[in-house]
């Protein structure tokens, strides 16, 4: 799986059995010659909760990457959380069936990562069928809430109820919430209503009083209001709309009560390293494409890649980027020397 995530010739099982049957790769591997049903059944056999234990020590290897001083007052490990969609072809009998009978040969996993900014890393990411109820993002954040955490979310998140599971595991919250949210302002901090692009418009603790009383926040909720470019969404596909647009006012909710206004708007502004994380993760380690349409292979194929993306970390000292990883392929593939990789290695790399 490793000698996939790193060698972009090979982007099948297939291509992984014929490699296998090379004199180098049977060397450098200590492995003989996989037949494509070992492969295939090795998704099956093969435990991926040990995967996880490997994910952790790399983890732990990680140091802090360098990061905006105004982070440094913020004694809880900023963790990103968002959910993305792998879509995988099954194969020809069962889409066939589910063709005749939902007019759909398309089976959707979807990943549920942790990402911390301060180590540029996923401290965790769960693998789950897309099948809404256990399923919901929502729900899977519930059962896997850690202490000492602080959640960056965006509005999908925006709930009483999981604001309160959140702060019941001390940890805390930062939350985008939806333009249509609807509060009672208890004590205004500040305002200014005359505020530029980028800047704090108000900072106020509030009470939501819209939804039933098990379902509201049982703690004092923060919210900070920061000027932005208003925007309407485009769709993924040419004349769509996704019908989520920006009436120019980021609002964002925290439990955070004493950390200035300006960097809980900062903290919010980092949520997009995950997306940056979503498409390395996509398109530079063939996760696009899966090895295996059952739960336990991509959970499989997706730990493998997080433990790439940790080891290019280690090797740089800082976040993986397109160049650093094409250098590492063509040293794999016998194109570059190690002279030329470290050569290319030495500028990135951060001292701590």
């Amino acid at each position: 799986m490793l000698l996939y995530c790193f060698n972009p010739i090979v982007t099948s099982l297939r291509g992984l059995q014929q490699a296998s049957e090379l004199k180098k790769v049977q060397k450098k591997l200590g492995c003989a010659r996989a037949s494509l049903g070992s492969l295939s059944e090795a998704a099956s056999v093969f435990d991926p909760e040990c995967l996880k234990e490997i994910v952790g020590k790399l983890a732990g290897q990680l140091e802090p990457l360098a990061q905006d001083r105004r982070l440094n007052d913020i004694d809880l490990a900023i963790t990103l959380v968002d959910g993305s969609l792998i879509a995988a072809l099954p194969r020809i009998m069962e889409a066939s069936f589910r063709k005749g009978t939902t007019g759909s040969g398309m089976v959707k996993w979807q990943l549920h990562p942790h990402f911390e900014i301060l180590r540029g890393i996923p401290a965790r990411i769960d693998v789950t069928p897309n099948g809404g109820g256990d399923n919901d993002e929502r729900a899977v954040l519930q059962t896997v809430l850690e202490a000492d955490r602080l959640y960056v979310t965006d509005r999908g998140y925006a709930k009483g109820q999981l604001f309160n599971r959140i702060v019941d595991a001390n940890s805390s919250y930062v939350c985008h919430l939806r333009d249509n949210s609807v509060w009672e302002t208890v004590v205004e901090s500040y305002r200014n209503d005359d505020a530029g692009l980028g800047e704090i418009i108000s900072d106020e603790i509030v009470e939501f009083n819209n939804s039933s009383v098990d379902r509201r926040p049982d703690h004092k909720v923060r919210v900070i209001c920061v000027r932005v470019n208003p925007h309407t969404t485009r769709g993924k596909y040419r004349g769509g709309s996704s019908d989520i647009d920006s009436d120019g006012i980021l609002r964002i909710a925290t439990n955070l009560l004493d950390v200035p206004a300006e960097t809980i708007a900062l903290i919010y502004s980092k949520r997009w390293a995950i997306e940056i994380f979503f498409r390395f993760f996509k398109h530079m380690l063939g996760s696009r494409h899966l090895l295996s349409h059952n739960q336990n292979g991509i959970e499989i194929q997706t730990y493998c890649a997080i433990i790439a993306c940790m080891l290019i970390a280690l090797w740089t000292g800082r976040q993986p980027t397109k160049r650093t990883y094409e250098m590492i392929c063509f040293y794999f593939c016998g194109l570059a020397d190690e002279d030329e990789l470290l050569a290319h290695l030495r500028p990135q790399v951060v001292t701590v």
